[in-house]
């Protein structure tokens, strides 16, 4: 399995059949995401989620509207010939969030911070994040944020108020975030498991909610298969 890096896609250059006029196709999508971890600006527009490549997000967000970064996958202590720079790479990231029109409201952290769950690799992230320009930061942990300690450095860091091992909610502009951790006891080839505790907070969680209100949910490993055949996260 490559190693994913960080990166905000630079759409532009991966554009096949433009058919939205969005700067992005899913073809082209697919082939960035075979060699990295695909970052998008996300907006909401009427109860329904837009995503953008940043590079082409000019013009697509309006006042009130509520937009969202999601990156993953830093793996700050990698250092192999896959990417043996990932601090430039995810400096590379910030640079395209700083360079959006509107700054975003927050940014989805969905895991791998780290690659060792060593305490600089943490630390070198946490102080180049501090750089960019969104209102706040939500996470949750990849595998390799876990390593050792059952995920106790984790929580401490980014977890604390959360319930278990490291899940939550909250509410923005009226749109509910689910964040679900699926990384713990990971078995190798295995897309993640909740587990009953973690589901039946969830049921508990969107039982009141609106039938009307938008739900993004969001994990470090899908929660289904896209393609089974590929290797690698899916």
């Amino acid at each position: 399995m490559r190693k994913r890096e960080e990166l905000v896609l630079a759409a532009s250059d991966e554009i096949i059949h433009d058919h939205h006029h969005d700067g992005i196709d899913r073809r082209g999508l697919l082939k960035c995401m075979a060699w990295a971890g695909a970052g998008a600006f996300c907006v909401m527009k009427g109860g329904l989620l837009h995503s953008y490549a940043p590079g082409g997000a000019g013009g697509h967000t309006e006042k009130g509207e509520l937009s969202f970064v999601p990156i993953s996958d830093s793996h700050m202590g990698f250092s192999t010939p896959a990417n043996s720079d990932v601090a430039a790479t995810l400096k590379a990231a910030i640079d395209k969030i700083n360079a959006l029109p509107q700054a975003p409201e927050f940014l989805l952290r969905t895991g791998d911070i780290s690659h060792l769950s060593k305490p600089e690799e943490f630390d070198n992230v946490d102080q180049m994040l501090k750089s960019a320009k969104v209102g706040g930061a939500f996470f949750v942990p990849g595998e390799h944020d876990v390593l050792n300690d059952d995920g106790q450095q984790y929580r401490e860091r980014y977890a604390r108020g959360t319930q278990g091992s490291g899940w939550y909610s909250f509410d923005k502009n009226g749109v509910h975030f689910i964040g679900l951790v699926n990384v713990m006891n990971l078995k190798a080839g295995g897309l993640g498991n909740l587990g009953n505790e973690q589901l039946e907070w969830m049921e508990k969680d969107v039982k009141l909610l609106s039938k009307s209100t938008p739900v993004v949910v969001f994990a470090h490993i899908p929660l289904w298969s896209v393609y089974p055949e590929w290797d690698g996260h899916r």
